[in-house]
């Protein structure tokens, strides 16, 4: 007779880490009559589908044994050219050695943390924050603490008390239209915050999947582009939001010595991103004007945000309070005082309409009146009727 032996445990981080709450709403509101704000999705309708397919026709019909075949980890170099391009045209002088391309910006936080992280070291975030970044983190064994913010982001009086306390080893922002809450750091304080990362010595990571996307006021410059933090900060960026996400495709901008330790560690993650995907994106940015579908898709996301913020007076209880974001996908909702945004959100979704409670988001203590929106996947005619509904539960 054969004992059987139980197969060994999980990994400790692999049982201590949760599921992303936005997933798992997502996968609750699937159903298409529900209008659903949860989601930072793009609006499908307004993938460039017709530029995209010529792209790839064009590489596999011009390139097919390339184009199919292994590549470089650090990505193809037409792609990391035209990134570098964008790049230097836009005010930060950028190579193309200064790039290494990832499968999504996500991957890049999953190199950096493989990188630059030993259990228990510290990570500072804003708070709230990213969803999966604080997953990522937190799956390296990290000890992550919360800023204090308000309505501008970071507060860097305080950031520099606490950096001078806990020894962070980094700092990760998402300094433009902020995930979850839509907010943009302002110029001083970027400034203000590279200046602590020279003296204190941590590394910065900027995460900007959603700067091209603004809809009002002045571009601000990257903390990337500071003298003071040009030699500790990292740059993550996305084609997610700007071309189409099921492509997979971002870029991590790092000084030489940790760009070199990413790659390394992507080489054992992957090996490289996908060859056939970046041809294409090349070949896509070489045939076509970014700039002008860019012009198209924040002229209806403008729409969107703005229907949203007309519909929300009537839609939420009196005293509730909410942000206006000059870009972006997300707006902040915090309700009154009694109101739990979790509790709720069963409610909501019995009446086909959905949003993301507020609360995992935060490092610290949650704030459970705390919601995020989503504007963009829903016309302004739909998002009006998601807020009628949303007025049935509130």
């Amino acid at each position: 007779m054969t004992i059987r032996v139980d197969a060994p445990a999980l990994a400790a981080r692999a049982a201590s880490v949760g599921p992303s709450a936005v997933r798992e709403i997502l996968a609750l509101t699937a159903r298409p009559e529900v209008i659903s704000f949860a989601g930072g999705l793009p609006a499908p309708e307004l993938f460039d589908v017709a530029g995209l397919r010529a792209a790839y026709d064009r590489v596999l019909a011009e390139r097919p044994r390339q184009v199919l075949q292994y590549s470089t980890t650090e990505g193809d170099p037409e792609l990391r050219a035209a990134i570098a391009a964008r790049f230097t045209g836009r005010g930060l002088a950028t190579t193309p050695d200064d790039l290494v391309v990832t499968t999504g910006s996500q991957q890049g936080l999953g190199l950096l943390a493989t990188a630059l992280l030993e259990p228990g070291d510290v990570v500072l975030v804003e708070d709230p924050s990213y969803l999966a970044a604080l997953q990522c983190f937190r799956f390296a064994g990290a000890r992550v603490l919360p800023v204090p913010c308000d309505e501008h982001g970071v507060d860097p009086v305080a950031l520099a008390e606490l950096v001078r306390r806990e020894r962070p080893k980094l700092l990760y922002l998402v300094p433009n239209f902020q995930n979850p809450t839509g907010r943009t750091l302002p110029a001083a304080r970027r400034q203000a915050i590279a200046e602590v990362a020279e003296r204190d010595g941590l590394w910065i990571v900027e995460d900007d999947p959603y700067g091209e996307l603004r809809y009002s006021g002045e571009p601000q410059p990257w903390i990337s582009s500071f003298p003071e933090a040009a030699d500790r900060t990292v740059l993550l960026g996305s084609f997610s939001k700007v071309m189409a996400p099921g492509m997979r495709l971002g870029w991590l901008r790092a000084p030489a010595a940790l760009r070199r330790a990413c790659v390394i560690a992507k080489q054992a993650a992957d090996l490289h991103t996908s060859t056939v995907d970046q041809a294409a994106a090349a070949r896509y940015l070489a045939d076509n004007d970014l700039a002008a579908h860019l012009a198209r898709i924040t002229g209806a996301y403008r729409e969107r945000r703005d229907a949203l913020l007309a519909g929300l007076p009537a839609a939420l209880p009196t005293g509730s309070e909410w942000n206006r974001p000059d870009g972006g996908m997300f707006l902040w909702v915090r309700l009154p005082a009694g109101h739990d945004a979790g509790e709720l959100l069963r409610a909501a979704v019995a009446q086909d309409v959905a949003y993301v409670p507020g609360a995992p988001f935060f490092a610290g203590p949650a704030d459970p009146g705390a919601l995020r929106m989503s504007f963009t996947t829903h016309t302004p005619a739909e998002i009006g009727e998601g807020l009628r509904r949303l007025a049935k539960i509130f």
